[in-house]
C-alpha cells in the first residue's frame, strides 16, 4: 500500500477531475474521505457534484443541497419524483459536458446508480461506492450495478465474490465506522458523559435502540417498552437508556413506555447512540448498521427487526429475501453470533429470554467481546486511504511507491 513515500513527482500532476454523489450524512462522511485521501496523491485533483458540509469542507464544489436526495419512504419519493428525475438529467448533462476521469456515486444506489448507468453508456468511467445488500435483498440488482458500474467498492470482505461470480470488479476497501472506533471504547467515559453514574444503583445498564425511522419505532417500540418491564421485574437493579434518533420518535417511545412499562424508569437521550452503545453490558437494538456499530463497540446485543405485515408477506411470496440472517455481526461470522428475533419472533416475552440470558451469563459476553475484537481488527483497512487507491488503481493514476 502506497503511503507517505509515494513518488512525489507523481504528486500535484495530471489534472485530475473527479464526479461525486452522496446523497446522505454517511455518503457524505465517506466522499470527504475519499476526496481527502486522493488529495495525497493529487494536490491540485478537482471535485465536484452533489455532497454535504464534510465533503464542502474538504473542497468539493457541489452543484445542488445534498437534502434534495435525502428522501425516506415511498410516499415521499413519489412526492418529490418530478424534482429527483430532473436532478439526475441536470447531473448527467453537466457530467457529459465536463467529461470527469471518473464519477463515483456513494451509496444511494435507487439515485446514483441511475445516473453512473447514463454515463457510463456516454464513456464516463464510474464507480459505485457501498455496496447495497445484494447479499441479503433483491439479488437481481447485481445485473443493474454490473450495467452502472466499472468497479464497486465494498465495505464488507464477502461482498466482493459475490460480484465476481458475475464477472464484476469488485474491491474490499474495509469499513469507516472500523476506523473511527477504539479498540477498547472506553464504558466508564460513556457512563459519565450521559450522566448515568449518577442515576441511582449499581446494575447492569441495557441499552434500547427502537429504530431511527418513524415506522421501525412503531412496529418495534412498544415490544421493546414491554421487553424492558420484563427485564426489569426478572432482573431487578437493571437499568435502561434508550437512544432517540429525533424529538418525535423520543415523544412517540415515551408513550409506548408509559403504556407498556409504566413506572420503569428508562433514561431517553436524544442522539447519542454510540455513547448509549458504549455505556451499556448488553443492547438490545433494531436490525440495521447500528448492530455493526455495536459489535465494534464489543458490546454484546439481542437483534429484533418487523416489517409490515404486507411487505413481509410480498418478500416472501417474491422471494427476494436470500439470506436467513440479517444482523451484520452473524452474517461476517457466518454464524449465529447473536440472536436475531424477526418478524413474529419478536415478542416481549422472547425478547426479554434473549436480555436475561445475557445479563446473567458474564463468560458468555466476555466470549463475544472476544469475536467483535477479531471482526474489528479484519473490517479496520484504513477505508478511505484504501479507496482512493482503488479509484487511482482503476484510472492507472496510481503512483507506485519508492523503491
Amino acid at each position: 500500500m502506497p503511503g507517505d513515500t509515494t513518488r512525489s513527482a507523481a504528486r500535484g500532476h495530471g489534472g485530475l477531475s473527479i464526479g461525486l454523489i452522496a446523497g446522505e450524512p454517511s455518503g457524505d462522511l465517506l466522499g470527504a474521505g475519499l476526496a481527502r485521501e486522493i488529495r495525497r496523491f493529487y494536490p491540485d485533483a478537482r471535485f465536484y457534484g452533489i455532497g454535504g458540509p464534510a465533503m464542502l469542507a474538504e473542497g468539493v464544489e457541489s452543484w445542488a443541497p445534498m437534502e434534495r436526495l435525502s428522501i425516506m419512504g415511498i410516499v415521499e419519493v413519489l412526492r418529490h419524483l418530478p424534482g429527483l428525475l430532473e436532478l439526475r438529467r441536470e447531473l448527467i448533462l453537466r457530467f457529459e459536458a465536463l467529461r470527469p476521469d471518473v464519477v463515483i456515486g456513494i451509496d444511494s444506489p435507487d439515485f446514483t446508480l441511475g445516473v453512473e448507468r447514463r454515463l457510463r453508456a456516454r464513456g464516463i468511467p464510474t464507480v459505485h461506492y457501498v455496496s447495497p445488500s445484494i447479499w441479503a435483498w433483491r439479488p437481481g440488482r447485481v445485473h443493474g450495478i454490473g450495467r452502472a458500474a466499472d468497479q464497486v467498492l465494498c465495505l464488507l470482505p464477502f461482498e466482493p465474490e459475490l460480484y465476481a461470480a458475475h464477472g464484476i470488479p469488485a474491491r474490499f476497501v474495509g469499513h469507516p465506522m472500523a476506523d473511527s472506533i477504539p479498540d477498547e471504547p472506553d464504558r466508564e467515559a460513556a457512563r459519565a458523559v450521559l450522566g448515568l453514574e449518577l442515576s441511582g444503583g449499581r446494575g447492569e445498564i441495557v441499552a434500547l435502540l427502537p429504530g431511527s425511522r418513524m415506522g421501525e419505532v412503531e412496529r418495534l417500540g412498544g415490544e421493546f417498552a414491554a421487553a424492558a418491564a420484563l427485564i426489569g421485574t426478572r432482573h431487578p437493579g437493571t437499568r435502561f437508556v434508550a437512544a432517540m434518533a429525533s424529538a418525535p420518535i423520543r415523544e412517540r417511545f415515551a408513550a409506548q413506555l408509559a403504556e407498556r412499562a409504566p413506572g420503569l424508569p428508562v433514561a431517553l437521550v436524544d442522539g447519542r447512540a454510540r455513547e448509549v452503545m458504549a455505556a451499556a453490558d448488553v443492547v438490545l437494538l433494531a436490525s440495521g448498521t447500528a448492530t455493526l456499530e455495536a459489535a465494534l463497540l464489543k458490546r454484546p446485543m439481542v437483534v429484533a427487526y418487523r416489517v409490515s405485515p404486507l411487505t413481509s408477506r410480498i418478500v416472501r411470496a417474491l422471494r427476494l429475501m436470500r439470506t436467513t440472517r440479517f444482523a451484520l455481526p452473524n452474517l461476517l461470522a457466518g454464524e449465529d453470533l447473536v440472536p436475531e428475533l424477526m418478524q413474529e419472533a419478536a415478542t416481549p416475552e422472547r425478547i426479554a429470554a434473549e436480555v436475561g440470558a445475557l445479563l446473567r451469563d458474564p463468560a458468555r459476553r466476555a466470549e463475544l467481546t472476544g469475536r467483535f475484537a477479531v471482526m474489528h481488527a479484519m473490517l479496520r483497512q484504513g477505508a478511505d486511504r484504501r479507496a482512493a487507491e482503488a479509484v487511482l488503481d482503476m484510472l492507472g493514476r496510481l503512483p507506485e511507491p519508492l523503491a
